[in-house]
């Protein structure tokens, strides 16, 4: 058994893992081999996988936070490992690993992310547990109905669009999300990577909201075969309070089903009570918590 650093021919095994660790989360074998291959720019992003008799049982990433006008903060971005496979000092190599790519960047400020039952690790890790985030499932048979936007709105396809707007719709919608490290600065080269550029990007079921001609909210559909992840979904503070963000989603999850999708999922800030309510509205149950986990370095 060993802990070594991540190479893209990893990326069918780091999914496989992860759809046992967290089968409510969506990236597909293509995102992560090009996540691993050709990394997010300005981020120094690394990934560390645990291998035991050629199988992938633990990974974890580390990067900067580019997002944030915060200085110094890195992130350890989901950090775990096979459930018959822990208790075997993997999970701390693969901290250690994480934190020794970090700490020559500069970062005095981390955040990693824990399921409820490794909060203890966490801890025990110098982390201290912060806000609790809500992953959600639905189910999407039967589709949702089509929605009918009201007069001057309109509902169209990301694939109809130019980026540049989206980019600065998401800049404006994204700003005063709840969350620990604010999410005030974004490139972007970095959102094109993210977003754009990501290769299980759905812009079809992608659906933006215009409002008498101007781009006013939208919700991002990231799919793998018959699962998707709601990635995004956001309203320019000046169009918010008008159900703009439901009718968004609604919409894309419609589309969504129509090409072939059968469970969404999504996660939310427990504080972020707006999107709970739309949430709650189409149908999303509960499925599982993480906690932001924040460690300061001397």
């Amino acid at each position: 058994m060993r802990v070594r650093t991540a190479v893209d021919e990893d990326a069918a095994g780091v999914v496989a893992l992860r759809a046992v660790v967290h089968p409510y989360l969506v990236r597909g074998v293509e995102s992560t081999r090009r996540m691993i291959a050709h990394p997010p720019p300005g981020e120094d992003w690394t990934a560390f996988v645990a291998e035991l008799d050629g199988r992938i049982v633990g990974w974890a990433s580390a990067y900067r936070n580019v997002r944030t006008s915060e200085e110094g903060v890195g992130e350890i971005a989901l950090p775990h490992v096979h459930p018959d496979h822990r208790r075997r000092g993997l999970g701390r190599q693969l901290l250690d690993r994480a934190l020794g790519h970090l700490l020559p960047l500069g970062v005095r400020r981390i955040r990693t992310w824990a399921q409820t039952g490794s909060l203890d690790f966490a801890r025990r890790n110098g982390f201290v547990p912060s806000r609790e985030v809500r992953s959600s499932a639905l189910d999407l048979h039967p589709a949702p109905p089509a929605p009918t936007p009201p007069p001057g709105v309109r509902l169209r396809p990301l694939a109809a669009l130019d980026p540049r707007p989206v980019y600065d719709l998401e800049v404006a919608s994204a700003a005063d999300e709840p969350d620990d490290i604010s999410s005030d600065v974004l490139s972007y080269e970095s959102w094109r990577y993210d977003v754009w550029d990501n290769v299980g990007l759905d812009r079809e079921a992608s659906t933006a909201v215009e409002v008498d001609g101007v781009l006013a909210s939208y919700s991002l559909v990231v799919r793998d075969d018959d699962r998707m992840w709601s990635d995004f979904t956001g309203t320019a503070p000046a169009y918010r309070g008008r159900g703009l963000a439901r009718l968004a989603k609604q919409a894309a999850l419609h589309r969504a089903a129509a090409r072939g999708v059968r469970t969404a999922y999504t996660s939310n800030d427990e504080a972020n009570a707006p999107m709970l309510a739309v949430n709650a509205r189409l149908g999303y149950r509960p499925v599982a918590s993480q906690w932001s986990c924040l460690r300061e370095l001397a």
